[in-house]
């Protein structure tokens, strides 16, 4: 097993341990959480011998093998197949001492080495390897290409192929899904389900460390605390304790309520129940987070962009892409106010060529675009973080875009993102890359869009910051179109999906539960071509038949649409009366000594109301799917 044992590691002379333990498990899967710049990383490389602990013990069984993702890839010649191969260092060393036995016609070690070969599944190598590649999101032939022909992100995914070749007994992973797109998330996720050694992992990604870890530990004032089950669970326990202190209470119920409202203005309009069903979901579960959110150091809203025309911008059947190749083709699009649009697609099949021909930097090759007068667009993408000026503050950045605005002003607003005092002026050379996305988005939110178009913006972000922008895109008047991987935030804000694929861009009625099955029926039809069907099959249909049918299930369905009605009047009566209970509980006096009792009275209120609410939404939501499975 893996052991710390009251250990002490320094970093540049600042602690990032005291007294610090941990037991690990063989084949426990261990997800490691914490804010930017606590130690997650330093912890990584302690394990790998490139640190050593300044007091305490570190005890690794002597014969395991660790596995981790390399931070530089050479730019070799060599095929991705074979720089893959090479994560799987026994492997290697057999073909080796087997070519060498065989140069020598050593009959005897020839045949010692074809059974070590076979013991490790030596003849299989190649095709597991070619599937890690595909399974990243390489195309099918890719692997026979010289590694320097790929980008820099390419390039990170086949270094996160070759370490899960490597058959290790540690797997170290440090935000691997950074450089994935969903689908690459979603295989990844399955693969480590399988990985049967043990796994520490640090992720930003909620939904990605539940699908995988079964146990949270957590970077909490220089020590590591171990929590049992999934980050969603580790999520709960620390926000009782964290509901707990009376001195966040009522900023905890001002979250709390923000949150509640979206959740009303959403159930308004939702109408679609499975959509509907996930999407509360998501949101209920950001009132958990709200609590954890009071120790937040990232607070910040979009401020109001002003009026614009609607819609906001409009494409007709427009043709996207290059001059030298289409992407997408008769494209209808129409953007309002209010709108929260995700897009889904495989990579490759064009979200983010779209993307940038909303932003107006890829012109249209046909069709029409129409843009509401004044419109302002607010873009973020990870090549706009190499723009920021190297040499300037993220003060110096905000006051060359309002020059007129107070230095006051904009160190508040700053401070928001985690840029307070001197933070403020250091130049942005030195930045991590979270800090550069922060000081991206904050550059964004400063400007006012009205159509916020986001592509993966929360690569390099940690978990505060993920939760604050989740946050702010609630209360945002404009309309989102969002492209990540972090299935989280796509359920927490936005509430109509669209999928990009083969060339087209059509809405897509599931939620991401029912993508995945699609991700996975189109594979296989991919492999297995569906056959024609025999067109002397089908029967006629009888209209009248039909139409007494359809006259039935109308009847069937009224006690449901009455039941339906009953229950929106019901929930209307009791989101009312939360709320006046949540605007109670948000006056600081009622945590005075004094009023203990009344305190106690209406915590107890609050809780038998929203218990009859979240008991009113269930049956809503029941009654609404079984609604749609009738038409």
């Amino acid at each position: 097993m893996l052991q710390l044992e009251n250990l002490v590691l320094l970093r540049d002379g600042r602690p990032l341990l005291e007294g610090a333990d941990l037991t690990v498990h063989p084949g426990q899967r261990v997800g490691v959480v914490g804010s930017n710049g606590c130690g997650k990383s330093s912890l990584f490389a302690l394990l790998q011998g490139r640190l050593h602990a300044d007091q305490g013990n570190l005890r690794l069984p002597e014969q395991w093998v660790i596995a981790s993702v390399a931070q530089e890839t050479p730019s070799t010649q060599r095929s991705a197949l074979e720089f893959v191969l090479d994560g799987d260092a026994e492997l290697r060393d057999v073909e080796r001492a087997l070519a060498e036995a065989e140069r020598a016609h050593d009959g005897t070690a020839i045949a010692h080495l074809h059974d070590r070969y076979a013991a490790i599944d030596g003849y299989d190598a190649a095709r597991r390897a070619t599937l890690l590649i595909h399974g990243l999101g390489f195309d099918p032939g890719a692997e026979h290409q010289p590694v320097s022909s790929f980008s820099g992100g390419w390039r990170m995914r086949l270094n996160l192929a070759r370490a899960l070749m490597c058959r290790s007994d540690l797997l170290l992973l440090d935000e691997p899904t950074n450089h994935l797109d969903l689908d690459a998330v979603l295989w990844l996720e399955g693969w480590l389900r399988r990985y049967p050694g043990t796994l520490l992992l640090i992720s930003h990604d909620r939904e990605f460390l539940d699908g995988v870890v079964d146990r949270i530990v957590h970077f909490e004032e220089r020590r590591l605390i171990g929590y049992r089950g999934n980050y969603s669970q580790f999520e709960g326990l620390r926000a009782e304790r964290i509901a707990q202190q009376a001195q966040a209470a009522a900023r905890q119920a001002r979250e709390i309520a923000h949150i509640q409202s979206f959740v009303d203005r959403f159930r308004a309009k939702a109408t679609k129940a499975r959509q509907a069903q996930s999407r509360l979901k998501a949101l209920e579960r950001m009132q958990t987070i709200a609590a954890v959110h009071v120790e937040s150091p990232f607070q910040f809203e979009f401020p109001d962009p002003g009026r614009c025309g609607s819609p906001l911008l409009h494409l007709e059947k427009a043709t996207i892409g290059y001059p030298d190749k289409e992407v997408l083709q008769t494209v209808t699009l129409n953007l309002s106010p209010g709108d929260r649009i995700g897009l889904l697609g495989r990579n490759g099949a064009g979200k983010s060529t779209l993307v940038k021909t909303l932003t107006g930097d890829l012109p249209l090759l046909g069709g029409v675009s129409t843009e509401a007068k004044g419109l302002r667009i607010g873009y973020f993408a990870q090549h706009q973080l190499e723009q920021l000026d190297p040499e300037a503050g993220g003060l110096t950045h905000l006051q060359r875009l309002s020059p007129e605005a107070s230095e006051q002003s904009l160190r508040n607003f700053l401070g928001g993102f985690a840029f307070a005092s001197d933070h403020a002026l250091r130049p942005t050379r030195g930045f991590s890359g979270g800090e550069k996305a922060r000081l991206a988005l904050a550059l964004l939110v400063w400007q006012k869009p009205h159509l916020l178009l986001l592509d993966e913006p929360t690569n390099h972000l940690d978990m505060g910051m993920r939760d604050a922008l989740a946050m702010a895109l609630q209360g945002f008047e404009g309309a989102v179109v969002l492209v990540s991987h972090d299935r989280y935030l796509l359920k927490a804000t936005t509430d109509t999906w669209l999928l990009v694929d083969g060339g087209r861009v059509q809405p897509f009625e599931g939620d991401l539960d029912e993508y995945r099955q699609w991700l996975l029926s189109s594979l296989r039809a991919e492999e297995d071509p569906p056959q024609t069907a025999d067109s002397n099959t089908s029967a006629p249909i009888d209209r009248k038949e039909k139409r007494r049918e359809d006259a039935r299930q109308r009847e069937m369905r009224r006690p449901l649409l009455n039941k339906l009605k009953k229950l929106e009047s019901e929930m209307g009566r009791l989101q009312a009366e939360l709320a006046e209970l949540e605007t109670a509980l948000a006056d600081s006096a009622l945590y005075e000594p004094g009023n203990k009792e009344r305190l106690q009275q209406r915590l107890m209120k609050q809780a038998e109301v929203r218990a009859a609410l979240e008991k009113a939404e269930e049956d809503w939501l029941e009654i609404s799917e079984a609604l749609e499975e009738s038409d």
